[in-house]
């Protein structure tokens, strides 16, 4: 039986997720969690084989909390359920310490085989993916702009071009308003950028804007 806790900042998708596993005696939701705090809570309790960790909750979340979780349970599998796109955050989420990355529109029947691969300690990632992560580093010419961001100024950079004010954003992630301000600055000249306006352009050419969550 694998122990899995879910954590989802939407009840309704925690509640959906549970009623699939409900017809499988292989896989059993011993907790859930809303918000980064309370997904360190469950890591630091213990008692679950797997964590089912979307990117996107209030709190301490995305890569950061991936590589919180790392240290607090190095062994603990991590299988990423998001509504970020492969192309924003698989890599980032894979080289952090996740196991797998889902997409909620993919899931479908994916996820039950996700969690039993992700769970005996195999990962589950495309085949997208795993080149991206065996290609490493593109050399700099190659490079997009946005990959050259660290973890955090790219969360930043999402948050900015999905219509964020600063104040907004520093309070979703912990930060003072000139922390975010920082960051926005280091991401216009990482960019070569000069506008928030510009941001936004490039960030829906590039098809990196998140979905939104409800």
């Amino acid at each position: 039986m694998i122990r899995i806790v879910i954590a989802d900042d939407h009840t309704l998708m925690r509640e959906g997720l549970k009623r699939i596993f409900e017809g499988n005696d292989e896989i059993t939701v011993v907790g859930e969690a809303i918000d980064g705090f309370s997904v360190i809570s469950q890591v630091r309790k213990g008692g679950f084989d797997m964590l089912l960790l979307d990117l996107s909750m209030p709190g301490r979340s995305g890569i950061d909390l991936i590589r919180q979780i790392r240290t607090e349970a190095p062994k603990l599998p991590i299988l990423v359920l998001t509504m970020y796109e492969e192309e924003q955050y698989a890599v980032r989420s894979i080289r952090a310490g996740a196991q797998g990355y889902l997409t909620k529109e993919s899931a479908g029947d994916q996820l039950v085989n996700a969690i039993k691969k992700v769970a005996s300690g195999r990962p589950y990632i495309s085949m997208e993916v795993a080149e991206q992560l065996a290609l490493g580093i593109m050399t700099p010419e190659k490079e997009m702009p946005h990959t050259q961001l660290s973890d955090r100024e790219f969360e930043v950079f999402n948050l900015l071009a999905s219509g964020k004010s600063i104040t907004d954003i520093g309070a979703q992630l912990h930060l003072s308003v000139k922390t975010v301000s920082t960051h926005k600055s280091r991401i216009l000249t990482k960019m070569g950028m000069h506008s928030l306006a510009e941001i936004v352009q490039y960030a829906v050419t590039q098809n990196l804007l998140a979905p939104f969550e409800g």
